[in-house]
């Protein structure tokens, strides 16, 4: 269950602006959590069950019969809903537009996005990093949750102390002032650096199944709060980085982060019960986080079916195709992982000319699948026809407890709609 750590708070002396009451020593229980290396999990039979249930799930998201044949652009679709959906726990709001156009931007001339641009599009290097980096490192160690840190805060306003390990005490709820109302406080500084390498030992092991594994390690890194800011999207990439290090899921990431934030209130209910209830509230968080990764591979086809259809569209619109030619290829594997894109970033993309390049993007214009937009510092760019509304219907269904904000109405805030262009 862990402990608690009596301290006193003592404000700073030259602290200004502050009520007075919010200036007097207090204290405050700090709780530092039991390590995970060697930590015994009784699971009851129906939580077991759970578990395989997941873990099947995600092998099956994994299968390589996914009715749609462009297989990188699913993985692409995935993470980057996964990615937004994590930003969106934490009250990081941006239209799907907005954000694809701030990503060409970016790449195209290196035109800085606006603030929140900028979180959400670290969420996605983040969980990038996490995915196709961190995960595949022969060992880990707490470097490389550092570096999934530093990826998310990169070309933020907060990436002067991105990777830095906190050496201040943090606390979630309560005042703004001091922790002594906290509704929680992590571990005190000295003791976060022992706990992180607990916590790689732990993912680097294989002691326990691989959604055990992923459940244990996300609620014990939230626990920690090893930084200023960020801990929450940067422990639920950790997740990802569990799933696909133990080869559960290779190629294609659960969008847990769309079913959690979906369901906060359990979501939230679990990690306290991690903390406080012993095996009984360890079975009960390894029981919803596992229900939750069912769910989100449940309904993946939702937005495997809709690019299908999307693929379909566009083979009609632009009639017969050369095989193996350039806009074959951007058909087939560029396009569908592209919202927003430009020549400059489809040359790279299929290492063609740019005269071939262009000839095809012509081509693609004329036919309406891709629309003339502008990115950054006015270039021109083109977004590709009905992929953003795609993305956008997908996040906005994954809102409503039963996957149709038709049906039922979403239960947190979602993504609006696009805007005609």
């Amino acid at each position: 269950m862990g402990r608690l750590v009596s301290t006193q708070w003592t404000p700073d002396r030259d602290i200004t602006g502050v009520p007075r009451r919010h200036r007097q020593p207090c204290r405050y229980d700090a709780f530092v959590p039991d390590r995970l290396v060697g930590r015994e999990v009784l699971l009851p039979a129906d939580v077991a069950a759970d578990v395989s249930d997941a873990e099947r799930a995600v092998q099956q998201l994994n299968a390589s019969g996914l009715p749609y044949r462009g297989y990188e652009a699913i993985a692409r679709l995935l993470l980057r809903a996964e990615a937004v959906a994590s930003s969106r726990i934490e009250g990081l709001e941006i239209g799907g537009r907005r954000l694809a156009r701030a990503d060409a931007a970016r790449e195209l001339d290196g035109s800085p996005p606006d603030q929140g641009a900028a979180d959400v599009l670290g969420n996605i290097d983040a969980m990038r990093a996490a995915v196709d980096d961190v995960a595949r490192r022969p060992r880990l160690d707490v470097d490389a949750i550092r570096d999934i840190h530093r990826a998310l805060l990169a070309g933020t306003r907060d990436a002067s102390w991105a990777g830095t390990v906190r050496d201040r005490q943090n606390w979630i709820g309560g005042s703004s002032f001091n922790p002594c109302a906290a509704d929680f406080v992590p571990p005190p500084p000295d003791e976060v650096e022992a706990l992180l390498e607990d916590l790689v030992e732990y993912v680097d092991s294989d002691v326990h199944p691989p959604v055990v594994q992923a459940a244990l390690a996300h609620a014990q890194f939230e626990t920690i709060h090893p930084f200023a800011d960020g801990n929450g999207r940067t422990g639920r990439a950790l997740i990802h980085v569990v799933l696909t290090r133990r080869g559960l899921s290779p190629h294609h990431v659960p969008p847990v982060s769309l079913v959690l934030a979906t369901r906060s209130r359990d979501y939230v209910a679990g990690l306290e019960s991690f903390r406080e209830d012993g095996h009984t509230g360890i079975a009960e968080w390894i029981a919803t986080f596992a229900a939750a990764t069912t769910e989100a591979c449940a309904r993946v086809s939702g937005l495997t079916d809709g690019l299908a259809e999307l693929s379909r569209r566009w083979r009609e619109a632009v009639g017969p195709l050369r095989a193996g030619s350039t806009v074959a290829q951007l058909l087939d594997e560029i396009l569908p992982q592209t919202p927003v894109t430009t020549v400059a970033q489809l040359v790279r993309l299929t290492d063609r000319s740019t005269q071939a390049v262009n000839e095809a993007v012509d081509r693609l214009h004329t036919a309406g699948v891709l629309l003339q937009t502008t990115a950054g510092r006015r270039n021109r760019a083109f977004e590709v026809d009905g992929l953003i509304d795609l993305i956008t219907g997908f996040e906005r269904s994954q809102a409503s407890p039963v996957g149709d904000t038709a049906v039922e109405p979403p239960a947190r805030p979602v993504p609006q709609r696009s805007p005609n262009r």
